[in-house]
């Protein structure tokens, strides 16, 4: 009598693991596509607006300086690493819409089986990861080197930024922003911190560290808020770092 109480309770335990096991994996196969977030056919582009945070005379007035931005996709090839990737070119104009298109770069994004990095200007981020869910974090920035902005930023902001835990924090089945209408949309929470910002006390530091981006279904990219400075006392008081806030505007 024993021996059967027992061997039926550890067959509801096994019976318990694999039906989770089960599941789970249930759940890993019927997850969106990463190509569904962000489609890579060479010729698919999106504009954006661009408004661009820069501090200017010497860290003490802070100016922002708007354009439109295009990201084209230009040709599958071969990235640094050797992987099979996908080469963006971008383009910028004045605001308005006015001016012919300049060159203002390049970047990769490459697919992999289970995350989507993009590699710009020496910098690689892992921006989506599988499965596509709220709530499931990864290290989206775990291939970045130490102070990944010297010398050209001499802040604290992005110290720790390989600690990042990138999340899918929201899922939109409908949004709109500035006049378009989204469907299926995912927002990407990065990172979110700040101390005494905006800055109200004079006398002590303050940071912001503000990193997120919204990615449409069967669009791409729609939104992105990146903003990252600090607030320094010493040897004055002065302003270092940037931001950039993006939005769709036009794709094919």
């Amino acid at each position: 009598m024993r021996l059967t109480t027992a061997f039926r309770f550890c067959f509801l335990i096994f019976a318990t693991v694999t039906l989770i096991s089960c599941s789970n994996k249930t759940e890993e196969l019927t997850t969106d596509k990463l190509s569904d977030y962000l489609p890579l056919q060479p010729g698919k582009y999106i504009t954006y607006r661009l408004d661009s945070l820069v501090y200017t005379n010497f860290g003490t007035i802070a100016v922002t300086r708007k354009y439109q931005v295009k990201h084209v996709v230009d040709a599958q090839l071969s990235d640094n690493l050797g992987r099979s990737s996908y080469r963006i070119y971008t383009y910028i104009r004045d605001s308005a819409g006015t001016e012919e298109w300049s060159a203002s770069g390049s970047y990769f994004i490459t697919p992999l089986a289970n995350q989507v990095e993009v590699v710009d200007d020496n910098l690689r981020v892992a921006k989506l990861h599988l499965p596509i869910k709220e709530g499931y974090q990864w290290p989206g920035n775990t291939y970045l080197p130490d102070d990944p902005y010297l010398p050209t930023y001499d802040f604290v902001n992005d110290n720790d930024m390989k600690d990042w835990d990138f999340t899918y924090d929201t899922f939109e089945p409908a949004t709109s922003y500035r006049g378009n209408n989204y469907t299926n949309v995912f927002t990407v929470l990065q990172q979110d911190d700040h101390l005494n910002a905006p800055v109200t006390d004079v006398n002590g530091i303050g940071y912001k560290t503000l990193s997120l981006e919204k990615y449409s279904k069967s669009i791409g990219l729609v939104y992105r808020k990146y903003e990252l400075w600090d607030y320094q006392t010493d040897p004055t008081d002065h302003y270092t770092g940037f931001g950039v806030t993006m939005w769709m505007i036009d794709h094919n």
